[in-house]
C-alpha cells in the first residue's frame, strides 16, 4: 500500500515517533480514547452553538452562549487535532489514501471555512443581538451547515476503519 502514498506520509509512518506509537502497549489506545473524549466535548460545544444559531435557547444572549461554547470547542478541537495526528501518524501511508479519510479531511477544511466565515462576517451582528430576538437567516443557515458538516466528519472518522 505504501507505494501509492506520497513519500512524506510514508516517511511519517516510518518515523521513530510513529514506530513508538505502534510498538507501545498504551500510546495508540490512549490517543484513541483522547480522540473520542475530545469528540464528545467538541460535539457538545458545537451542538450548543449551532442550536443557539438556529434559534433555540432563545432566552439566552447569543453572544454569551457563543463565547462560552467557543472556548470549549477550541480546546476540544485542539485535543482532536493532537490525538488525531497521533492516530494518523501510526498508519499514515495507509490512511492518507483511504477515500473516506480524504472525504473527512475535505469536510474538516469546509467546516473550518464555515467557522471563519461565521467569525469574520456573521459573529459581529450575532453578538449584538439581545435574547429573544430572531436570528438572521444567514446565521441560521451557518448553524445548520455547521452541525451537518461536523456530524459528517464524525461519521467519516468512525467509517475509515472499514475501507
Amino acid at each position: 500500500m505504501t507505494e501509492h502514498a506520497p513519500a512524506i506520509f510514508v516517511a511519517l509512518e516510518g518515523s521513530s515517533f510513529a514506530a513508538s506509537i505502534r510498538q507501545s502497549a498504551w500510546a495508540y489506545m490512549t490517543a484513541n480514547v483522547a480522540h473520542i473524549a475530545s469528540l464528545f466535548f467538541f460535539a457538545g460545544a458545537i451542538a450548543v452553538m449551532d442550536l443557539r444559531l438556529s434559534g433555540a435557547l432563545a432566552a439566552t444572549s447569543p453572544g454569551h452562549v457563543l463565547k462560552m461554547s467557543r472556548r470549549v470547542a477550541l480546546f476540544a478541537f485542539a485535543g482532536l487535532a493532537a490525538s488525531g495526528f497521533v492516530l494518523f501518524a501510526a498508519e499514515a501511508s495507509h490512511v492518507v489514501i483511504n477515500p473516506v479519510f480524504q472525504v473527512k479531511a475535505a469536510l474538516i477544511v469546509t467546516g473550518l471555512l464555515n467557522v471563519a466565515y461565521f467569525e469574520w462576517v456573521l459573529a459581529p451582528k450575532v453578538n449584538k443581538l439581545k435574547p429573544l430576538k430572531p436570528m438572521p437567516r444567514d446565521v441560521r443557515m451557518a448553524g445548520f451547515i455547521s452541525v451537518g458538516l461536523w456530524l459528517l466528519v464524525a461519521i467519516c472518522g468512525r467509517t475509515i476503519a472499514y475501507f
